[in-house]
C-alpha cells in the first residue's frame, strides 16, 4: 500500500481502538489492541502521517526513535526497595519509570489530553541488550514494570533489512501480535500531500516530468545513493528561503538534500530553466490578464514538457493565493465566534458581576494561547492551526490595545471591534474577487494557448484535487472552472459509453 492508504488504515484503527461502550469501557480491550507495525523504506513520510492523524483525531502524540535508546533509558534504572512480607523484611529490585512511559504521562499532565498515540520509530533497530525487552513491550505494552496508560495506541515503524544493516527480524510469536502494514513509496500519493503543503513548484513540476526520481535508493561502487520524499520536502523549504533572500541556488545546495549526482545535476539544470520560463513567459502578467498575445502563441508551439512547466507555475501561484484566502476566511470565521461570545457576555452580565470589555478580550487571548500550548504539548498542532491561532490572537491583542487608547465604554468599544472586523471582512472580499479573476485569466490563457488539450484537463484536475482551491471555488465560485469541468466530465462520460458500446456483442 502507499503512505496515504496506510494513513487512512491507521487512523481508522486508532479510532476503533479508542471507541467506548455505554459504560465507558473500550470496545476492544487494551490487551487485544494489537500495536501497528509500519514497515517501509526510509524517508517516505511515516512520521509525518502520525502527526496528521493526531491532529485530525485531536489526540496527543509522543514520538521516539528507538535507535537512540539504551536498555536503561527505555526500561528505567534499578533501585532497591524495602518490603515486608509475612513479618519478614526483604530488599527488592525495582525500576524507575521508563523515560518513554514518563513522557506519555507528562504530555497528559501538561496538555490535559488523556488519549493519544505512542509512536516508536525504527523499532526493529534496537540494541542487542534492549531487544528482549522490546519484544516484551510489543506483546504486553509494558516497559520494565510500568505499562502504557489506557487510551494510548501503540504504533511502531521500521525499515526493511535491505535499507538498514542493523535491522533485526521479529520472530513469528512477535509478528503474530502486530498489525503489519508494508508501505511503498508512491509519487501520486505524495504529490497530493506536497500540493497541500505548498511545496516549491519547481520540485513538483520536475517530478511530473521525472516521476522515477521521486524516490530512488541504489548501491554503487562509490557507496549508496539515495533520494527520498523527506529530501524533496526539506529542499523545498530551503529553496523558498534562498529565493526570499535573493541567494543563488546551485548544485552544492541541492546535493545537501538529494544524494544522487545525476538527479542533483538534472534538478539544478531544471531549476535554472524553471526560473527562465517564469521570467520569459510573464507569469504574473498572464494571471493579471495583461500578457502579450505572443506569449500564448509561443506556449502553443512549445514542447510538452515546457508547456507543463509553465502550467505548473501558474497553477502553483493561483493555488497559493487560494490557500492564503481560505486561511484568512477560516480566521474570520473563528473570530466571529469570539466576538459573538463577547457580545453575549456584555448583554447578559449583571452590574455587580460586570467585567470590562478589555478583560473579556484578555480572557479570549488567554484561552486561545492555552489551547495552542496544549495542542503543541500534545504534538497535535498543525502548521495551519498554529497560523490561524496566532492570527486570531494578534487581532484580539490589537483590539485590546486600541480600546485602552480610546478609553471608550464597553458598548462603544465593541462597535470599534466590530468595525475592525468588518474592515477585514471587506478586504477579504476584495482579495477573493482578485483571486477569482486571476483564476479566470488563467483559464482564458489556457484556452488560447492549449485549447482543449491535456493541459486543460490537468488544470481542472489540479484545482479539483487541491483542498484549498476546491474550497475557494466552492465558496467564491469560478465560471471558467465550472464550464470546463462540466465539459470534461461530459467528454469523459461519452468516451466511457463509446468504450462500453464497442465491447458489446451485438450478434
Amino acid at each position: 500500500m502507499n503512505i496515504k492508504q496506510a494513513k487512512d488504515y491507521i487512523e481508522n484503527t486508532v479510532r476503533l481502538y479508542l471507541k467506548k461502550d455505554e459504560f465507558g469501557e473500550y470496545r476492544i480491550p487494551v490487551v487485544r489492541q494489537r500495536p501497528v507495525f509500519l514497515l517501509g523504506a526510509p524517508g517516505i513520510g511515516k512520521t509525518a502521517i502520525m502527526e496528521q492523524i493526531a491532529q485530525e483525531l485531536n489526540i496527543a502524540l509522543v514520538s521516539y526513535s528507538m535507535t537512540h535508546h539504551t536498555r536503561q533509558s527505555a526500561l528505567g534504572l534499578p533501585f532497591i526497595s524495602h518490603r515486608e512480607y509475612q513479618g519478614m523484611k526483604y530488599d527488592v529490585s525495582e525500576y524507575t519509570m521508563s523515560e518513554i512511559i514518563a513522557s506519555v504521562y507528562e504530555v497528559m499532565e501538561q496538555s490535559g489530553i488523556r488519549e493519544g498515540i505512542l509512536f516508536l520509530d525504527e523499532i526493529n533497530c534496537v540494541s542487542e541488550t534492549l531487544a528482549p525487552s522490546m519484544l516484551q513491550f510489543l506483546q504486553y505494552k509494558v516497559f520494565g514494570r510500568h505499562s502504557v496508560p489506557e487510551g494510548w495506541v501503540i504504533v511502531t515503524a521500521g525499515n526493511p533489512p535491505e535499507y538498514n544493516k542493523s535491522v533485526r527480524e521479529f520472530d513469528v510469536v512477535t509478528m503474530d501480535r502486530l498489525k503489519v502494514l508494508e508501505v511503498e513509496a508512491d509519487y501520486k500519493a505524495w504529490k497530493e500531500y506536497a500540493r497541500h503543503k505548498g511545496l516549491h513548484a519547481a520540485i513538483l513540476n520536475f517530478l511530473e516530468l521525472k516521476k522515477e526520481y521521486f524516490y530512488k535508493i541504489e548501491t554503487t561502487v562509490n557507496g549508496r545513493n539515495y533520494v527520498t520524499a523527506r529530501g524533496w520536502e526539506d529542499l523545498s523549504e530551503i529553496l523558498c528561503l534562498y529565493e526570499e533572500e535573493g541567494m543563488k541556488v546551485d548544485e552544492s545546495l541541492v546535493g545537501q538534500y538529494l544524494h544522487n549526482d545525476r538527479i542533483v545535476k538534472e534538478f539544478a539544470a531544471y531549476y535554472d530553466l524553471f526560473n527562465k520560463y517564469k521570467k520569459e513567459y510573464q507569469t504574473e502578467e498572464i494571471l493579471a490578464g495583461t500578457a502579450d498575445g505572443e506569449i500564448a502563441k509561443r506556449a502553443k508551439k512549445a514542447a510538452f514538457d515546457e508547456r507543463l512547466s509553465l502550467l505548473g507555475m501558474l497553477i502553483d501561484k493561483v493555488v497559493s493565493e487560494t490557500r492564503e484566502d481560505m486561511e484568512t476566511s477560516d480566521v474570520l470565521v473563528e473570530l466571529l465566534k469570539n466576538l459573538k461570545a463577547v457580545k453575549a457576555a456584555i448583554q447578559k452580565q449583571e452590574e455587580k458581576q460586570k467585567i470590562t470589555l478589555e478583560q473579556m478580550l484578555e480572557n479570549q487571548i488567554t484561552g486561545r494561547n492555552r489551547a495552542l500550548e496544549n495542542a503543541r504539548m500534545a504534538g497535535s498542532l498543525s502548521d495551519a492551526d498554529r497560523r490561524k491561532g496566532k492570527r486570531i490572537i494578534s487581532f484580539l491583542e490589537e483590539q485590546k490595545k486600541q480600546l485602552m487608547l480610546a478609553g471608550a465604554s464597553d458598548a462603544e468599544g465593541f462597535e470599534l471591534i466590530k468595525k475592525a472586523f468588518e474592515e477585514r471582512t471587506g478586504r477579504l472580499k476584495s482579495k477573493t474577487a482578485v483571486t477569482r479573476q486571476r483564476m479566470e485569466n488563467l483559464f482564458g490563457f489556457a484556452e488560447s494557448a492549449f485549447e482543449e488539450g491535456n493541459e486543460m484537463l490537468i488544470l481542472v484536475t489540479e484545482l479539483t484535487v487541491n483542498s484549498d482551491s476546491a474550497r475557494f471555488i466552492g465558496q467564491f465560485g469560478c465560471q471558467a472552472y465550472d464550464k470546463h469541468s462540466k465539459e470534461l466530465m461530459l467528454s469523459e462520460r461519452r468516451n466511457t459509453l463509446l468504450n462500453e458500446i464497442e465491447t458489446l456483442d451485438l450478434n
